[in-house]
């Protein structure tokens, strides 16, 4: 009797925790999107974090295509989260650190159209978001925001050898973020 009415109250617990999540989601680019992949997997609130492509006009693009065509895509992040914990301003907040918003070329030693920062908006209140948040970046370090924004369109899933490339790959993921310089430079500019 005591294990059916653990098992029932557990059920309960379950049941509305799950449904008392208000799921939303979130797109942004920062240069290699293993990397973004993990700044925000780390983070309470957020469920699930998908490495893709977004912003171009080909449909379905390939990372070769993305890397090297002429598809106007970048090499993004689809962040989902649960805004009962978090909100699209906090994970803006997290977005800016984890970029250079200066580097016109790119992000750290990838560089190229698709390596380049930007923020997506899918409402009138995250375009209002991100555009005061950039003010305030630029105000603070007397520096032009050079971080694209763009009207959210589609977002297509990167192949499955990108996801989770920072878990399943760790010691290349720590060799590459390393070599890059990513950590420094992002030490540089926010711990101003």
């Amino acid at each position: 009797m005591f294990k059916k009415v653990l098992v029932f109250i557990l059920t309960i617990f379950v049941f509305t925790h799950v449904h008392s999540q208000e799921v939303d989601k979130a797109y942004f680019g920062g240069g290699c999107f293993w990397c973004m992949e993990e700044s925000f997997e780390k983070v309470n609130g957020v469920i699930e974090v998908i490495s893709g492509y977004s912003g171009g006009t080909k449909p379905n693009p390939t990372y070769k295509e993305v890397t090297y065509g002429n598809t106007g895509h970048f090499e993004v992040v689809e962040i989902v989260y649960d805004k009962t914990v978090i909100n699209f301003e906090r994970i803006l907040e997290i977005f800016w650190k984890n970029i250079d918003p200066f580097d016109s070329q790119g992000q750290f030693c990838d560089k190229g159209y698709s390596y380049r920062s930007v923020a997506f908006y899918r409402t009138e209140q995250q375009r209002q978001q991100i555009a005061k948040s950039i003010k305030k970046i630029e105000r603070d370090f007397n520096e032009k925001v050079v971080t694209y924004v763009r009207k959210f369109e589609k977002f297509y899933i990167a192949e499955e050898n990108h996801q989770n490339y920072y878990q399943d790959y760790f010691v290349n993921y720590l060799l590459y973020k390393k070599g890059c310089g990513r950590e420094k430079r992002l030490k540089n500019i926010w711990s101003q």
